[in-house]
């Protein structure tokens, strides 16, 4: 657990005006930890590409501690669980996202890195035929020992938690306000079945209203965290249907239920299929099949997904480097890999924090 004062820091980060994770993950790498950024001088902030004067103004003086101290506080009363995106229970799949949010707030018990996850989304105006369907596929994959994510709204989101909760399928349900409440109210009681058996997750700090920019931002992170986006029921244009194209870009498996050419909440599903954009899925034998699941058991392996995961451009220069000549410090990283000095120090810190390499004195590092 991160002490108060930490906690603190990585809240007043999340916190800065104008400085969203892409910038939060470069400061981070530039100075080194959250603390050292509060530390520096203003002339020195504004020195980093993307911060101005304005931003570096906001960090030196300090004025989201206030505010990120009343967080602390709500967080430690109602047993919080918070993920800092160097903190090795972070959501990998997420994490490898650029855009994953550099803090998540959690109520709950469940493991966010399973082997297997998948996200079942779809229109709050759900017809009988997509009830139906949302409760065969969870039922279906109960056997697959997935974990399941979905967004807590009306209609097929709603449907499949309560489906995973009867099934005592572990379900998290990715909201786009703070924790202090649940919306919609009435979803509020499986809510509180889940946090048995999964949980509730968002960025949001508490206090934050489930206002119409958020759901957006929560579709990526339903998106990132998971194998595979379903979805069962949609009209041409919905909120399912950006969290599918958010899916693709972050090159996930998209399944789409198909419906009937003239229902309204299946034409969107249909069209994925059509355009390719999505893989045919009737039920979770398909899904299945096409995930590679051909065993329903879980294996004794544990997940090597941090070691063996796919790495971007900059990761895989550096990696290149470290494999060639053993240790290596910083400056020849800079040097022989042609990256700017932000994007080595950024890339250093989530290949250690993966457990990729290891930093020695002198800022040397080499590869575990």
């Amino acid at each position: 657990m991160n002490s108060d004062e930490q906690l603190k820091y990585q809240i007043a980060l999340t916190l800065l005006p104008g400085v969203g994770p892409v910038l939060a993950k470069n400061l981070v790498g530039y100075c080194g930890s959250v603390e050292n950024i509060f530390k520096k001088k203003k002339a020195n902030l504004e020195r980093i590409p993307g911060i101005g004067g304005e931003r570096a103004a906001a960090i030196a003086n300090h004025a989201v501690f206030a505010r990120a101290e009343k967080e602390v506080a709500f967080i430690r009363k109602h047993k919080i669980t918070t993920l800092f995106y160097t903190d090795k229970e972070y959501p990998l799949r997420l994490k490898n996202c650029e855009d994953a949010p550099t803090l998540l707030f959690f109520k709950g018990n469940c493991e966010m890195n399973a082997e297997r996850m998948v996200a079942i989304v779809g229109t709050r105006n759900s017809t009988t035929y997509g009830k139906e369907i949302t409760e065969q596929l969870v039922t279906g994959l109960v056997k697959y020992d997935v974990v399941m994510v979905s967004g807590l709204a009306y209609g097929i989101d709603i449907i499949a938690h309560r489906a995973a909760v009867k099934n005592n399928l572990p379900n998290i349900g990715v909201v786009a306000h703070g924790l202090d409440r649940i919306y919609p109210a009435l979803h509020k009681p499986t809510a509180e079945k889940m946090v048995k058996n999964g949980g509730v997750l968002t960025e949001f700090v508490s206090q934050t209203n489930p206002d119409r920019e958020n759901f957006p931002s929560r579709n990526r992170i339903v998106a990132g965290m998971v194998d595979a986006v379903i979805v069962v029921e949609s009209a041409l244009k919905g909120g399912a249907l950006i969290t599918a194209d958010i899916a693709n870009g972050y090159n996930r498996e998209v399944f789409a239920v198909p419906g009937r050419a003239n229902e309204e909440f299946s034409q969107g599903c249909n069209d994925y299929i059509r355009q390719n954009k999505a893989a045919l899925a009737e039920n979770a034998e398909h899904i299945a099949e096409l995930m590679n699941w051909n065993t329903p058991k879980k294996t004794a392996a544990k997940k090597q997904l941090n070691i063996f995961r796919e790495l971007h451009p900059e990761e895989q220069i550096l990696v290149d480097l470290l494999k060639e000549k053993g240790k290596i410090d910083i400056d020849t990283l800079m040097l022989q890999s042609g990256l700017p000095v932000h994007k080595v120090s950024t890339t250093l810190l989530n290949l250690e924090f993966d457990g990729m390499l290891r930093a020695l004195p002198g800022k040397i590092f080499e590869l575990v």
